[in-house]
């Protein structure tokens, strides 16, 4: 349901036909404050067209629009102000709302094709950062917002599980590390030898040689090298499973970067044959335009993540043969998928054209960025486990029946921790600040949560007996939540098309705002007569909270 397509449509009536109607749709505007509409049309760049005053033209318009739809038009300054006609208005949307449930603000724009998207992707025998909470929840809310868009999602956790730092976690587990304390605490006690690695090696150089050895051991699948490298990621998936259920995120594929050992030679391969390979200084190039040539193989002969990302782009294509695949990784590796994507299109693949980095911000301790290299690392675990316990404390103090207080404390919990981290818009960097992602009041996860409890509360004593017959509220209180959900299904398309999941982290704030000044100012179940229609306007709320907030990853808890 779309009130600003319908006013364009009048509008391009009303104008015989001289201005495209999408043009027009893009046009119209929210205005800034109630009392001048709900829709408004600026007439200044109709100016050159009719060679009249804005002013004059606003008034000719004005004066033409006769629609049921519109309660009344005004003409003020150059723009068409329009006020939706609140009964009808409140009628066909309450009715879509209700009829529809969770799939209301469904779109079939993705047409049931595939799409994968890559993220998270933590490194194997490192902990799983704060540094790793952007990638993981984007994704996870990108794949969730493009299937109501009308995909099919894949999610990929390419896993960082090859690579020369396992030829220096090798060397610091055979000096430092115990097979009994790794078996307890496997990856805060990896880190700890992979920190000390570090810290001797910048006294002993020698020891950066004894790790490439072993890494070219593991390379040439050396019995040892193999089984320490097959216990540090057996043990390090299950930590991060455990992590991953917490927050309650699920993944189709983990294929990590070791998958494509035996594929990247069939790249070179391919490159050659196709001619577009070059030789520099000893290594192997893809000369690019308007960019640095793509590095594909080193002059010692070593592949890189180029030829790496290639072999997976090409596998992944060949598996799914997906419409679109997204790419959630940081900004610092705008250049690299750029590489990426120019080789693929200069190997003549189509699809190329339905790939895209999805860059994000980083997570800032002190203004700096976390090293695990230096130990400088905040654990995501603790910190969510930070937040469950708070949210307990709160729960026991606050509503001590509540049943299963664990698995609410969870819920909101984890939620106010991903909320926080979706509601910034994410090409921004963000400060690590555990007690601004612990707040449960303001523009948070728990407020919009407990927006949705209430709301369930409210249902539950009004006793809400549903009915899909026509409703309507003659509240001019509830007149800006059902403006709110009008626009839930444009919401989801902004943040599918701009791969941005803080529009719909915003567009939920909203809708929770509107309803509790809404429940400050009504009697929502006094019994007058219309309480049952209040109590549709309730449930539409508490239905799209509850979708809004899973298309972000969040749960919506029936009680707090």
């Amino acid at each position: 349901m779309d009130f600003k397509k319908d006013f364009a449509s009048i509008l391009h009536e009303v104008l015989d036909g001289k201005l495209d109607q999408d043009k027009l749709t893009l046009m119209i505007e929210k205005p800034r404050f109630e009392e001048m509409g709900d829709l408004a049309f600026p007439c200044f760049e109709l100016a050159k067209v009719f060679r009249k005053l804005p002013q004059i033209i606003a008034a000719d318009i004005a004066a033409e629009i006769k629609s049921p739809l519109l309660e009344k038009v005004e003409a003020v300054s150059g723009y068409v102000n329009v006020f939706l006609n609140k009964h009808k208005v409140s009628s066909l949307v309450l009715k879509e709302v209700l009829i529809l449930k969770e799939h209301y603000g469904d779109l079939n724009l993705g047409k049931n094709q595939l799409i994968t998207v890559d993220f998270s992707s933590p490194n194997i025998a490192k902990p799983f950062s704060m540094g790793h909470l952007r990638s993981t929840v984007i994704g996870n809310s990108l794949a969730l917002i493009a299937e109501k868009y009308g995909y099919r999602s894949v999610r990929i956790n390419h896993l960082g599980d090859w690579g020369t730092q396992f030829g220096k976690l090798i060397v610091a587990y055979k000096k430092w590390g115990k097979e009994e304390t790794v078996k307890q605490q496997p990856i805060k006690e990896l880190l700890k030898v992979y920190v000390k690695f570090h810290e001797e090696a910048e006294k002993d150089p020698s020891l950066n040689d004894e790790a490439r050895r072993w890494f070219k051991k593991l390379e040439e699948n050396h019995d040892e090298a193999m089984k320490l490298w097959e216990w540090f990621r057996e043990e390090s998936l299950k930590e991060f499973s455990r992590i991953y259920q917490l927050m309650g995120i699920k993944f189709d594929s983990f294929h990590g970067e070791a998958f494509y050992n035996d594929k990247m030679d069939q790249v070179v391969h391919l490159l050659e044959n196709m001619n577009i390979l070059q030789e520099s200084e000893g290594a192997q190039v893809v000369p690019l335009e308007g960019l640095p040539p793509c590095l594909i193989k080193k002059s010692d002969g070593t592949t890189l993540y180029a030829t790496r990302d290639l072999a997976a782009a090409l596998y992944r294509q060949d598996t799914y043969q997906f419409a679109q695949s997204l790419y959630i990784v940081g900004n610092e590796q705008s250049l690299h998928f750029k590489q990426l994507f120019a080789v693929l299109e200069k190997m003549g693949y189509q699809w190329v054209k339905g790939m895209a980095h999805v860059p994000f911000g980083m997570m800032l301790k002190d203004g700096k960025k976390m090293s695990t290299r230096k130990g400088k690392v905040v654990l995501l675990e603790d910190v969510l486990q930070d937040a469950i316990s708070l949210a307990l404390g709160d729960i026991k103090q606050k509503n001590p029946d509540l049943p299963s207080k664990e698995e609410v404390a969870r819920q909101v919990g984890t939620g106010a921790i991903m909320f926080h981290d979706l509601k910034n818009f994410r090409q921004n960097d963000i400060e690590f600040s555990l007690e601004d992602m612990l707040k449960f009041e303001g523009e948070t996860g728990p407020y919009v949560q407990y927006t949705h409890a209430r709301a369930s509360s409210l249902l539950r004593k009004g006793e809400y007996q549903e009915n899909q017959a026509e409703v309507s509220i003659s509240d001019t209180e509830a007149w800006p939540i059902i403006m709110n959900l009008t626009i839930f299904p444009q919401a989801i398309k902004r943040a599918f098309e701009e791969n941005d999941p803080s529009q719909m982290a915003k567009y939920v704030i909203e809708l929770a705002r509107a309803f509790n000044k809404y429940y400050a100012s009504v009697r929502i179940l006094e019994d007058d007569g219309h309480k049952q229609e209040r109590l549709s306007l309730v449930y539409s709320v508490k239905v799209v909270l509850k979708e809004a907030l899973r298309l972000l990853g969040l749960e919506a808890p029936e009680e707090m």
